[in-house]
């Protein structure tokens, strides 16, 4: 089982993020393999996971490394997209190469492949995918991590991957709030528009909570998938909770309005990690996103 899998008894769901509603599904030919990668990165440097037309992006650092060791230049789909300065520890991504051309062992690829990426991106593993698996569409849920440093003082070692909030908060508060968030909800209120029409804003939280050692919060959030911005919503709003701004019984009012204008700020990006991915059982069918409900 690779890094962030995990096994259910139970019939799974599809699970989709909102970035991938417009997307499709790539089938994988007959004479290829299907190679998964688990990528870290340090975000600060790119625009985001995807490729962009103008700016440098992880996915295309990743596909330019691939493109040393590979002659087909295989393209990389990731498991997300992330905003411009998020970080990620688990990133999940996967590409197809000629089965003729398959020449090395997961170990020497993990290698190969880190000798041409610079420092702030690395592939800590990669093992041949199974049939059927896609890196986004096989996506079961997602964790993200988000740190605050809360002390007068910025720890230099987390100017670039924490939020750094001066006042004292109130943990009581924003674990009370926190909790409000598990669940099934609609989250339109705690997302940014993503610059098309949403057909599902529904989500299923399973975990949102606060872990503090010392001056550091981290806020942990797990859920079957993510709208855009939405954890960052999540935490901007709890961290107004823990300032007084809002009161912890408001979340539930905050998300029945389906009103962006209602809930708290937007997080900055620099304190988010895309910490894992979970996937769905082999052998299960996956749906398009279109066939959802």
């Amino acid at each position: 089982m690779m890094p962030g899998e995990r096994s259910s008894s139970s019939t799974p769901t599809l699970v989709v993020d909102e970035e991938s509603d417009s997307g499709s599904e790539e089938i994988l030919a007959p004479d290829h393999v299907r190679i998964r990668l688990i990528v870290a990165f340090d975000g600060a440097a790119y625009s985001g996971w995807q490729r962009q037309p103008a700016d440098i992006s992880v996915q295309q650092r990743v596909e330019e490394a691939l493109a040393k060791l590979f002659p087909n230049r295989p393209g990389v789909s990731g498991s997300s997209r992330t905003d411009t300065g998020v970080h990620a520890a688990g990133m999940c991504a996967h590409f197809d190469v000629p089965r003729a051309l398959w020449r090395f062992t997961p170990r020497k690829l993990v290698l190969a492949v880190n000798a041409w990426l610079p420092e702030d991106i690395r592939v800590l593993s990669a093992s041949r995918a199974p049939r059927g698996f896609h890196a986004r569409f096989s996506a079961r849920g997602k964790q993200y991590r988000y740190r605050v440093w809360n002390h007068p003082a910025h720890h230099p070692l987390w100017r670039q991957q924490a939020w750094h909030v001066t006042r004292p908060l109130d943990l009581v508060a924003i674990r009370r709030a926190a909790q409000a968030f598990q669940g099934r909800h609609d989250f339109l209120a705690f997302s940014a528009s993503p610059g098309y029409e949403r057909r599902h804003t529904v989500r299923n939280v399973t975990r949102c909570s606060v872990v503090r050692s010392g001056p550091m919060l981290t806020v942990i959030i797990e859920a079957d998938g993510f709208l855009y911005k939405m954890c960052r919503g999540i935490v901007g709003t709890l961290v107004q909770v823990g300032l007084g701004r809002f009161d912890p019984a408001a979340i539930p009012q905050m998300l029945a309005s389906r009103d962006r204008r209602l809930s708290g700020m937007t997080a900055p990006a620099h304190g988010l990690v895309l910490w894992r991915v979970y996937y769905l059982p082999v052998g299960t069918t996956i749906l398009h996103p279109a066939q959802r409900t």
